[in-house]
């Protein structure tokens, strides 16, 4: 993974990013299970957009902050187009009468792996504004921080961050011991954590709802760790967010209409029951009717064909008369003469064995 940083200030333009000496960092086992344990399912259920007001210390309104969470198009490693979460997240509020803010759109696997991250940040001075953007990209590319892909699982990027924070919300719950990778102020790689401070009772557009409190620290190579605190309802939504050290916070001002999970009703098991259709009055019923239907049927049927009726009683007395021992092939000499492709009789037909299922006289070729 490469992050290339710019700058609008001259004295920024010829620095050089390096990347971090020493040993690399690796996340710890329970944050990369906790990662691979995630369902697209779980996640398709976290998306959706939110605001908040930026508030001051002192209960002043500077501005407002967008996150949105939806389902984005973007290339897979083989060139094929397919759906990933798309973060996209805004802030504009003012610092001390100056326009400020930041942006940040970015594509996550479902297992919150960054596939690509653009942000930015700004400040509007008077006489010389300031920016700076940060692209997190796979290919490597010049006059960038170079980051080998297999060493960044458990990497969290900003997006990332802002996905994860509603899993922990949705499941209520911190990895144990969970130790991520994280970009500090400097865009260096460090430690990221999670804790559960409990949960709290707060109140949101005249409604006391309980949110689930989760503190982000950020462990800087250089300098104190950087700690933000999240106040989140049950299906996700940010209701507070408070940077330490920071003179303002964010607060949700609206009530939203918290989601929840359908629950799926277990199908009905019916056990099977022995079918008795002699006490049922209704299977009963039906099978008198097709029993005189059928009975009408074949008397009709006999009545419109006399010789029907007539073959059959001749070849029931000669049956009765003769009382043969091979009733099929009795039966086959008896109705062969009415064959209408029958071969003509062999002369010497005794000689031939009698046979219901073989032509008793075979043609010369």
């Amino acid at each position: 993974m490469s992050s290339k940083a710019q700058s609008s200030d001259p004295r920024a333009k010829d620095q050089h990013a390096l990347a971090a000496e020493g040993p690399p960092l690796e996340a710890s086992a329970e944050a990369i299970h906790f990662l691979n344990s995630l369902q697209k399912e779980e996640l398709q259920m976290l998306f959706f957009s939110e605001t908040l007001a930026v508030v001051s210390n002192t209960g002043e309104p500077q501005g407002e902050l967008t996150i949105e969470v939806q389902s984005g198009k973007q290339k897979d490693q083989f060139g094929i187009m397919s759906h990933y979460p798309f973060v996209h997240a805004s802030c504009r509020s003012f610092m001390d009468k100056t326009v400020c803010g930041n942006s940040l759109q970015g594509y996550l696997s479902w297992d919150l792996r960054t596939i690509e991250q653009h942000s930015q940040e700004f400040i509007k001075f008077h006489i010389l504004p300031m920016e700076r953007k940060i692209s997190l990209l796979k290919e490597v590319k010049t006059e960038v921080t170079f980051f080998p892909w297999d060493s960044t699982m458990g990497f969290i990027s900003e997006a990332a961050n802002l996905l994860l924070l509603r899993v922990m919300a949705w499941r209520q719950m911190v990895p144990n011991n969970a130790r991520f990778l994280a970009l500090d102020t400097e865009g260096k790689l460090c430690y990221s954590t999670y804790q559960a401070l409990g949960t709290q009772t707060i109140q949101v557009d005249r409604q006391q709802v309980e949110v689930f409190m989760v503190e982000q620290t950020v462990h800087a190579d250089q300098g104190i760790p950087m700690s933000c605190q999240f106040y989140l309802l049950s299906d996700g939504h940010l209701a507070k967010r408070i940077q330490v050290g920071s003179p303002s916070y964010c607060l949700i001002t609206k009530m939203p209409s918290l989601r929840e999970e359908d629950e799926i009703e277990p199908q009905p098991v019916f056990k099977k029951k022995p079918l008795v259709w002699e006490e049922d009055m209704e299977l009963y019923s039906k099978f008198l009717d097709r029993k005189e239907q059928l009975r009408l049927s074949h008397t009709r049927y006999l009545q419109q064909h006399p010789d029907a009726q007539a073959l059959i009683s001749d070849f029931l007395l000669f049956l009765l008369l003769r009382q043969p021992a091979d009733v099929v092939t009795f039966a086959a000499e008896f109705f062969g003469p009415f064959a209408v492709h029958r071969p003509p009789s062999p002369a010497l037909r005794s000689s031939n064995q009698r046979s219901p299922f073989r032509t008793l006289y075979r043609e010369s070729s």
